[in-house]
Protein backbone atom coordinates (compact mmCIF):
# COMPACT_ATOMS: atom_id res chain seq x y z
CA UNK A 1 0.00 0.00 0.00
CA UNK A 2 1.48 3.49 -0.67
CA UNK A 3 0.94 6.36 1.62
CA UNK A 4 1.23 9.91 0.65
CA UNK A 5 4.91 10.42 1.78
CA UNK A 6 6.02 7.69 -0.48
CA UNK A 7 4.06 9.24 -3.72
CA UNK A 8 5.52 12.91 -2.43
CA UNK A 9 9.19 11.31 -2.68
CA UNK A 10 7.97 9.14 -6.02
CA UNK A 11 6.38 12.09 -7.50
CA UNK A 12 8.74 13.55 -11.51
CA UNK A 13 10.35 16.82 -10.34
CA UNK A 14 12.44 18.90 -12.79
CA UNK A 15 14.69 21.67 -11.84
CA UNK A 16 15.45 25.19 -13.67
CA UNK A 17 17.35 28.37 -12.88
CA UNK A 18 16.48 32.22 -13.54
CA UNK A 19 19.87 33.44 -14.75
CA UNK A 20 18.17 37.34 -13.87
CA UNK A 21 18.81 36.27 -10.17
CA UNK A 22 21.51 33.98 -10.05
CA UNK A 23 24.49 35.76 -8.56
CA UNK A 24 27.03 33.55 -9.80
CA UNK A 25 27.95 32.03 -6.25
CA UNK A 26 27.96 28.14 -7.20
CA UNK A 27 26.63 26.71 -4.33
CA UNK A 28 24.66 25.18 -6.37
CA UNK A 29 27.42 23.27 -8.61
CA UNK A 30 28.58 22.70 -4.43
CA UNK A 31 25.80 20.62 -3.62
CA UNK A 32 24.81 19.00 -7.14
CA UNK A 33 27.84 19.28 -9.76
CA UNK A 34 25.70 16.33 -11.74
CA UNK A 35 22.77 19.06 -12.11
CA UNK A 36 24.70 22.27 -11.96
CA UNK A 37 27.05 23.84 -13.51
CA UNK A 38 28.24 27.92 -14.18
CA UNK A 39 29.03 29.00 -17.48
CA UNK A 40 31.39 31.07 -19.46
CA UNK A 41 28.65 33.87 -18.32
CA UNK A 42 29.50 33.06 -14.72
CA UNK A 43 25.79 32.06 -14.16
CA UNK A 44 24.64 28.72 -13.39
CA UNK A 45 22.60 26.59 -15.53
CA UNK A 46 20.76 22.92 -15.28
CA UNK A 47 22.18 20.29 -17.49
CA UNK A 48 20.99 17.25 -18.64
CA UNK A 49 22.12 13.48 -18.21
CA UNK A 50 23.91 13.57 -21.56
CA UNK A 51 26.45 16.93 -19.65
CA UNK A 52 24.61 19.47 -21.91
CA UNK A 53 24.17 22.65 -20.41
CA UNK A 54 20.77 23.91 -20.97
CA UNK A 55 21.42 27.58 -21.62
CA UNK A 56 17.62 28.66 -23.45
CA UNK A 57 15.81 30.57 -20.73
CA UNK A 58 13.28 28.84 -18.64
CA UNK A 59 15.14 25.23 -19.95
CA UNK A 60 14.37 22.37 -17.17
CA UNK A 61 15.61 18.71 -16.52
CA UNK A 62 14.50 15.91 -14.41
CA UNK A 63 15.54 15.62 -10.88
CA UNK A 64 17.13 12.45 -10.13
CA UNK A 65 15.62 11.05 -6.82
CA UNK A 66 19.02 9.87 -6.12
CA UNK A 67 20.15 13.88 -5.74
CA UNK A 68 16.64 15.27 -4.79
CA UNK A 69 17.69 16.39 -1.00
CA UNK A 70 21.00 17.83 -2.77
CA UNK A 71 18.87 19.97 -5.60
CA UNK A 72 16.25 21.07 -2.95
CA UNK A 73 19.08 22.14 -0.51
CA UNK A 74 20.87 24.03 -3.12
CA UNK A 75 17.12 25.78 -3.92
CA UNK A 76 17.21 26.28 -0.14
CA UNK A 77 20.24 28.26 -0.11
CA UNK A 78 20.85 29.81 -3.24
CA UNK A 79 21.19 33.83 -2.47
CA UNK A 80 19.66 34.60 -5.70
CA UNK A 81 16.43 32.39 -4.76
CA UNK A 82 16.88 31.61 -8.80
CA UNK A 83 16.47 27.63 -8.13
CA UNK A 84 12.69 26.19 -9.38
CA UNK A 85 11.74 22.44 -8.16
CA UNK A 86 8.42 21.86 -9.68
CA UNK A 87 6.19 19.02 -10.56
CA UNK A 88 6.31 17.63 -13.69
CA UNK A 89 2.60 16.31 -13.85
CA UNK A 90 1.22 19.71 -12.92
CA UNK A 91 4.41 22.32 -12.76
CA UNK A 92 3.57 23.59 -9.73
CA UNK A 93 6.60 25.12 -7.65
CA UNK A 94 7.09 22.71 -4.58
CA UNK A 95 11.19 24.15 -3.45
CA UNK A 96 12.33 27.59 -4.38
CA UNK A 97 11.03 30.99 -3.94
CA UNK A 98 7.85 30.13 -5.84
CA UNK A 99 6.71 27.48 -3.93
CA UNK A 100 3.65 27.48 -1.35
Amino acid sequence: MSTSTETAVDEALEVWIDQDLCTGDGICVQYAPEVFELDIDGLAYVKGEDEELRTEPGACVPVPLTLLQDVVDSAKDCPGDCIHVRRVRDAVEVHGPDAE
